[in-house]
């Protein structure tokens, strides 16, 4: 389904390679290379009367296969590293998100468009980043779900709030492609006009205090479902108040399990206690 025209890397083969798993980045290198490789060292043969048309649709393919096997698995690779490197950050954005209440409006719009992707990912839908085309660009995230597609409209909007318009233009798109639903998220508010336009279609308005209350939510129950059935929740060494379970992002315990304080986002209270 082409929902925009898509410029540069995106829509290139290693564009293509960093939208999947990274896992599947790599065998797709393997198996490119192992199948090419093998084609490449079939000897060439030799050309005889009345065979030219297959001697040189032989000759082509051989040639193409003699580079094809170190470029193609070489696309296949850097793509799955651009692939690891996003799920990073979006990971990362996600637990900024959840943890820091001016995080989301310290991001940039395509920082915001990664959340928004993150957080529909942990929704369980099979999510695709539609190419990118600048801060207003139409469908920016493509959702993927047992019932059909889904489309999702990125407003990352500080001061202003989104009018009926945007709203308008995605149940447009809807229409035109057979989508199941569709989704506009802010990390504003939306107009009166725009919510009651919404009302009763295939249309959810997500504005930001929803969407950081469904990854904190999201975050909650990750460190929930890790942390033990037992664990007791300890006060804070340095104010005394009740400590929450957070996840270091960074440094040499990323990853890493510890209990931090649970005034830290009011008054920047850094006490922490390992996990034991």
């Amino acid at each position: 389904m082409e929902l925009r025209e898509k410029q540069g890397w995106p829509n290139t083969l290693m564009g293509l390679a960093a939208r999947l798993p990274w896992w599947l980045g790599l065998a797709l290198a393997g198996l490119t290379y192992l199948g090419l490789h093998h084609l490449a060292q079939k000897p060439l043969g030799t050309l005889q009367l009345g065979q030219l048309g297959g001697f040189v649709l032989s000759a082509v393919t051989h040639g193409l296969a003699l580079a094809g096997q170190y470029l193609l698995p070489l696309f296949f690779g850097i793509g799955a590293l651009l692939s690891a490197f996003q799920r990073g950050k979006a990971t990362r954005l996600h637990a900024a998100a959840a943890s820091r209440p001016d995080a989301v409006d310290s991001m940039n719009w395509q920082e915001f468009e990664i959340l928004v992707g993150e957080y529909f990912r942990r929704q369980g839908y099979g999510v695709t980043d539609n190419g990118g085309g600048g801060a207003d660009g139409g469908v920016d995230v493509v959702l993927q779900s047992d019932d059909g597609s889904h489309l999702v409209q990125c407003k990352h909007w500080r001061a202003l709030r989104v009018g009926v318009q945007p709203v308008r233009e995605l149940y447009g798109v809807m229409a035109a492609h057979g989508a199941t639903s569709g989704f506009v998220v802010t990390s504003g508010e939306f107009t009166e006009d725009a919510q009651r336009f919404a009302d009763g279609l295939a249309l959810t308005l997500i504005n930001g205090s929803t969407l950081l209350r469904g990854i904190r939510a999201q975050a909650g129950s990750v460190l929930a479902a890790a942390a033990p059935a037992d664990l007791s929740t300890p006060d804070c060494p340095v104010c005394g108040a009740e400590m929450v379970l957070r996840q270091a992002r960074s440094g040499a315990n990323a990853g890493k399990q510890f209990w931090g304080c649970s005034r830290y986002a009011q008054n920047h209270c850094r006490g922490t206690r390992e996990l034991d």
